[in-house]
């Protein structure tokens, strides 16, 4: 399904512009512990930019397949909840941010079961 393509090139697109306005504009502002933290965000990110570029291409294979859908709609989440909770507490220091990230973790490990079934169901 192309709409996973389109989010996985966005959200590739966006890791890149994240990590490099990290590196550049961020360097100095904020501490080497924020700035890793940052740095996890953008890494993950891609890796799951990645991930969805996958599945879009299992759901264009197997369109029948609603584990490839819940697994990108899931892995969307996790971006959004792991790499977006800590792009916001390193910019903010608001420490109870940290506890969202878990969550976005937990959709992250979710998304890929569910590949897994995926593939050994449909492949």
């Amino acid at each position: 399904m192309k709409i996973f393509i389109i989010l996985g090139a966005i959200n590739a697109f966006l890791a890149v512009a994240l990590g490099a306005f990290g590196a550049h504009g961020l360097a100095d502002k904020l501490e080497p512990k924020y700035l890793d933290i940052w740095k996890t965000g953008v890494t993950y990110q891609m890796f799951h930019a990645t991930g969805l570029l996958v599945i879009g291409l299992l759901v264009g294979k197997i369109a029948q397949s609603s584990l490839f859908m819940w697994s990108g709609w899931l892995m969307l989440i996790g971006i959004i909840l792991f790499s977006g909770s800590l792009y916001i507490l390193s910019v903010t220091k608001i420490g109870i941010l940290g506890a969202i990230t878990p969550l976005g973790g937990l959709c992250f490990l979710a998304s890929w079961v569910l590949v897994i079934i995926g593939a050994v169901k449909h492949l």
